[in-house]
């Protein structure tokens, strides 16, 4: 069925009548009407009850614009991305990203990348890698970065870094000294976590359980900034990576030590679907990330050195 004749039907739909539409869309009310008859011949129905005070959809239009007026738009915004595409010079990348990136990695990405693809456009999304593999797989997003969680067979990754997890405690916390911590004091420590669910917080549960540590987790926080506001008031510790929190520690306002003997690290990763061919844009990215990631402080040797 030709589109055109669709979005004819919904126009009168909409406008109530044949001369408000053809203002709309900037036709003739004789084409609509010619359209709308050539559509009311291949539906084998007519789809308006016409009347004094306009055209108003019969039973049958109402099926019909149901059916059809979400598709019609889905094609009107591929088609509207697709002029968008073909204006910017075929630069567009659309990232998906946890949150802590976007405010502490990914502005000096993109920054590096106008450089180097001055019509670069670039969109921007943020989630936990769950989230962004649904979006992968919707094609919302082109590429994903997060932490490593487990193989998928539909996608590709390319390692980025590593980082390790730390406690992270206000300048004033008792635990700030080379006395190592009991596993009673680790015990009732309040904890400030992302969420229960996010998947670097499991690893930080699981991390704890492993050592026979059952936390008490006093605040559930989705908010990084918040967090690390939160532990400066002394109102709990966090478990975050060196990186994240660069600018607290260089003004002494926040403080880490290890978890235990064993380090917990993460894998941090760009993945994508195996069907997706990696276009020049993706490959000066994914080197951009890795360029930009050699200056992050990523583990206990990194901030002791620092």
């Amino acid at each position: 069925m030709d589109t055109r004749l669709l979005k004819v039907f919904l126009a009168i739909a909409k406008q109530g009548g044949l001369v408000k539409a053809a203002r709309s869309v900037h036709l003739t009310p004789s084409a609509l009407s010619h359209g709308l008859r050539v559509l009311e011949l291949e539906m084998g129905c007519r789809l308006f009850d016409r009347g004094g005070s306009g055209m108003t959809l019969n039973q049958a239009g109402e099926q019909l614009m149901a059916g059809v007026e979400g598709p019609i738009a889905a094609i009107d915004r591929a088609t509207l991305s697709v002029k968008e595409l073909s204006r910017w010079g075929h630069t567009r990348i659309r990232v998906g990203a946890a949150a802590s990136l976007c405010q502490h990695f990914l502005p000096k990405v993109i920054a590096a990348m106008n450089k180097e693809i001055p019509k670069l456009q670039l969109v921007l999304e943020n989630g936990n890698m769950p989230e962004l593999t649904r979006q992968l797989r919707a094609r919302q997003i082109d590429v994903a970065i997060g932490v490593e969680d487990s193989n998928e067979a539909d996608l590709e990754s390319r390692a980025l870094f590593e980082d390790e997890l730390l406690f992270t405690f206000a300048e004033n916390h008792h635990w700030n000294s080379s006395r190592p911590l009991t596993k009673e004091e680790i015990r009732k420590q309040p904890l400030i976590l992302s969420s229960r669910e996010a998947p670097s917080a499991k690893r930080v549960l699981r991390y704890l359980e492993d050592c026979n540590i059952s936390p008490l987790v006093a605040m559930e926080v989705r908010c990084l900034s918040a967090i690390k506001e939160l532990v400066k008031l002394n109102l709990g510790v966090a478990v975050l990576a060196p990186w994240v929190a660069d600018l607290e520690l260089s003004l002494g306002q926040l403080k880490m030590r290890p978890l235990g003997g064993k380090v917990l690290r993460r894998h941090w990763v760009v993945a994508y679907l195996k069907t997706r061919k990696m276009g020049h844009v993706e490959e000066v990215f994914i080197h951009t990330c890795r360029n930009q990631s050699i200056a992050l402080r990523k583990s206990r040797t990194e901030l002791l050195s620092s």
